[in-house]
C-alpha cells in the first residue's frame, strides 16, 4: 500500500489487519484477463479489531449489521485492470464506508413553530387568489 488510509482524525486502517484475496476478474482486458488475479477482495475484521475506539466500533457494528458476516466486513474492487489500482480502490472504499459507519449521530432537529406573519400572509394571498377567481366567475367569464 501507498500511504495509510485514515478513517477520520488520527485514526487509520492497520495494515496488519486487512485480508487481500485475489481472484481472476470479469470484464474487458482480452487474453490478459485469463492468467492475472486482478480482482482485489478485502476484508476487515470488525469486530475483534483494536484499531477502533470502542465507541466507534459499537457504532460501526450497529450500522453495518447488514454488510457483515460474523463480524467481518468485506470490499470487493474490479474496476480497474490492475490489480494494484483497485487495492488502493477496496481500501479507500473501506476507509470511506467506515468513516461514514462511525461518524456520530446527528443533532436532533429542534422543533420551531411557523412565524404568525407567515401565516397570516399565506393565509391573505389565498383569500385573495380566491377573490379573482370567484370575479372571473363572476363577470360571464365562461
Amino acid at each position: 500500500m501507498s500511504a495509510p488510509h485514515v478513517i477520520r482524525g488520527s485514526v487509520s486502517l492497520p495494515e496488519a489487519e486487512l485480508m487481500w484475496r485475489f481472484s481472476r476478474s470479469s470484464g474487458p482486458g482480452g487474453q490478459h484477463v485469463n492468467t492475472t488475479d486482478t480482482q482485489v477482495e478485502l476484508r476487515f475484521d470488525l469486530a475483534r479489531t483494536e484499531a477502533l475506539p470502542e465507541v466507534w466500533k459499537q457504532r460501526a457494528l450497529e450500522r453495518l449489521a447488514p454488510r457483515l458476516a460474523d463480524g467481518v466486513v468485506t470490499v470487493r474492487a474490479s474496476e480497474h485492470r490492475s490489480q494494484w489500482r483497485n487495492r488502493e480502490a477496496a481500501a479507500v472504499r473501506l476507509a470511506a464506508l467506515l468513516a461514514e459507519a462511525t461518524a456520530p449521530p446527528p443533532r436532533p432537529r429542534r422543533p420551531t413553530r411557523v412565524p404568525r406573519g407567515i401565516n397570516e400572509r399565506r393565509l391573505r394571498e389565498k383569500k385573495q387568489r380566491a377573490q379573482t377567481k370567484r370575479g372571473r366567475n363572476a363577470k360571464g367569464w365562461d
